[in-house]
């Protein structure tokens, strides 16, 4: 569709010029607004048809041209409206659409993409940095950095964090600041604020060429009212449910889609398809799912219309969620769309042959809420909530999983990540260190918000720049440090992601441990010789002598939260410790460690002898891992 709507550069009759075509099915008169018209309906109208698209050609309009459409309603009204299918913006405050030539961006990333097609996610390292653009970093000549500006700090940052992704907030045009992105006004436009269309490419491009993938933000669930928007398009609801109980956002005082009209489905769905094809954009994270599942989400009885069964649920939206996920999996390999889902609707990560809604991934919302109600409680009162950490792996294969941070968990008064945690500072340092800990070695996809990844004191603001001098200190610098050798060992260690959606990969070795606040499990491998262990310890007690059963018999200390280099006391192992025969925790030996205060401890095997077959490597491939380490 935004190949054929909207406004495109063309020639007709030896004239160069722009052809517009633009649906407005109840307008009576439709006309290009734009310097050439001085701004006046009816001297450039459109051509009517039966299927409600205006289409006609301007002569003289070119690339660079500023436009809107004066769409005439039934009862002589004038709508000054932005093109829906715009692919250039003004800069808000300014909300006036810009002809744009999309074509001759020379793109390096084919690497990249033919790598991308050919990769499964699931069983990859996927670790995300979420971005808001506009806050950053912020230059002090001006408002913002542009996106190729960006594209440096970003690709050189993320390198040194060793993340595999980032996640942009919503980058699509939006009116207003103060809604960071999720009021979307342009479903084809990234904003203006950071450059041009070309500009966003060559952002994309340089991040693909420094081996980094680029996910978006991409809000189909609501858009805003404002006038030049896609509310009352034409002077009817086009877009949006006449009837306010299906139409109207309670929550966010916003329009929600007709997902049951045809032409308001394929708009969306070509706008998933238009990112993925034209930026290179490698995936789409869905927001507010949920809102669009239920007919009655944030709504009391009386304020909600059930669906054709009598059920809440919303069926047309399901159908758009699949037809949505078919298209971009059909026609983008390797491409990842991911669920903010935040109930327990089923099979949201299935494939829709299958029955499910057809994303890759979803948010685990339980998880995130049910770590930071622990990691929140004072040590000595964590050993009444021993199941607030252990509960998650009831669920945890029930769907593939993102593990989010985000910025939901560090605005509105919540603080920030490091404010949140007990104790004074020493305390606060460490349990946040047990925080990533535990989040990059779980199962599942990690994401963290900017400014997480070296303890931000304050909440987030999105009108002002990240707290950087805080990098002077040593505890705000160690916490970076320890994130970037968190990513490291996620990427090179294969029982830390290739088993990430399946229980193959994990098993508790100590969960019951409450008097301690202790954790203990195991991560596997596809090849199950290859293990990591994983040992917390959620009060700021050393402890000595702990011990835990374990399957091999030497190993590597291969990361310590309490390590000086990342702010805390060298309590540990010394680097490596090896297992005796005492039984226990169901296996046939075990090791004893020193476990630091608020710490955590992760080990890895490097010589396996287990008595359970499943486990026993070839003699042959014990020896060559030995010798490798």
């Amino acid at each position: 569709m935004y190949n054929e709507f909207g406004a495109h550069l063309a020639e007709l009759d030896g004239q160069r010029g722009t052809r517009f075509a633009v649906w407005a099915p109840n307008a009576t008169e439709v006309s290009v607004l734009s310097d050439q018209s001085e701004w006046n309906a009816g001297v450039h109208t459109l051509h009517p048809s039966d299927s409600g698209v205006w289409r006609c050609f301007v002569p003289g309009i070119k690339a660079g041209s500023v436009y809107k459409f004066g769409i005439r309603t039934r009862d002589g009204k004038v709508l000054e409206k932005a093109d829906p299918f715009a692919f250039q913006t003004e800069c808000p405050p300014k909300s006036a659409s810009i002809v744009c030539d999309l074509a001759g961006f020379d793109w390096q990333d084919s690497a990249w993409m033919s790598q991308r097609a050919n990769t499964n996610w699931l069983e990859q390292p996927v670790s995300i940095y979420e971005v808001h653009l506009a806050s950053w970093k912020r230059p002090t000549d001006r408002r913002h950095f542009g996106y190729c500006e960006l594209a440096h700090m970003l690709a050189d940052y993320v390198l040194q964090l060793g993340y595999t992704h980032i996640q942009l907030m919503p980058i699509c045009e939006y009116p207003f600041d103060g809604s960071w992105g999720y009021q979307t006004t342009g479903y084809y436009a990234p904003t203006a604020r950071f450059g041009t269309p070309h500009d966003f490419m060559y952002m994309v491009d340089y991040l693909h060429q420094a081996g980094i993938g680029v996910f978006i933000d991409w809000v189909p669930a609501h858009f805003p009212t404002d006038g030049h928007g896609l509310a009352n398009f034409d002077g009817t609801c086009c877009y949006e449910h006449a009837d306010p109980r299906e139409g109207f956002h309670p929550d966010w005082r916003s329009s929600i889609f007709n997902y049951g009209r045809h032409e308001v489905r394929d708009f969306l769905i070509n706008s998933a398809r238009f990112w993925l094809e034209t930026y290179h954009v490698d995936g789409l994270r869905v927001d507010a799912v949920a809102s669009m599942l239920y007919r009655d989400y944030s709504r009391k009885d009386g304020e909600w219309i059930p669906n054709q069964y009598g059920g809440r649920e919303n069926l047309e939206a399901v159908q758009f969620l699949k037809d949505m996920n078919i298209t971009v999996h059909g026609e983008f390999p390797g491409v990842l769309t991911i669920a903010e889902e935040s109930t327990a609707w089923p099979n949201v990560t299935e494939p829709v042959y299958n029955g499910g809604l057809g994303f890759n991934l979803k948010w685990d919302m339980g998880w995130m809420n049910d770590t930071l109600h622990y990691l929140r409680r004072e040590p000595i009162h964590r050993a009444h909530h021993q199941d607030e950490l252990s509960f998650r792996m009831v669920y945890a294969f029930s769907e593939k999983y993102v593990l989010p941070l985000s910025h939901d968990e560090v605005v509105h008064g919540k603080q920030s990540l490091l404010s949140q945690m007990p104790g004074d500072d020493w305390q606060k340092f460490a349990n946040l260190r047990m925080l990533y800990g535990y989040q990059f070695t779980t199962p599942g996809k990690p994401l963290l918000f900017m400014g997480g990844e070296f303890g931000q004191r304050t909440e987030w603001d999105h009108s002002s720049e990240l707290d950087w001098n805080l990098l002077d200190s040593e505890l705000h610098d160690g916490m970076r440090r320890f994130i970037g050798d968190l990513n490291r060992l996620y990427r090179t260690e294969p029982a830390l992601h290739e088993h990430d959606c399946s229980p193959e990969g994990f098993d508790w070795i100590q969960c019951d441990d409450w008097q301690h606040s202790v954790f203990v499990f195991a991560r596997y491998a596809k090849n199950r010789s290859n293990h990591i262990v994983v040992v917390m310890n959620f009060t700021p007690v050393p402890r000595t002598g702990y011990r835990i059963g374990v399957e091999g018999t030497e190993y590597i200390e291969v990361l310590n939260s309490d390590a000086k280099i990342y702010g805390g006391g060298n309590v540990g192992n010394a680097g490596q410790v090896r297992s005796d025969k005492t039984p226990m925790h169901g296996r046939t030996k075990s090791l004893s460690l020193q476990l630091p205060p608020l710490g955590i401890v992760i080990l890895k095997s490097t010589l396996v002898e287990s008595s359970v077959s499943e486990s026993t490597p070839s003699k042959e491939s014990t020896q060559s891992d030995a010798a490798q380490i």
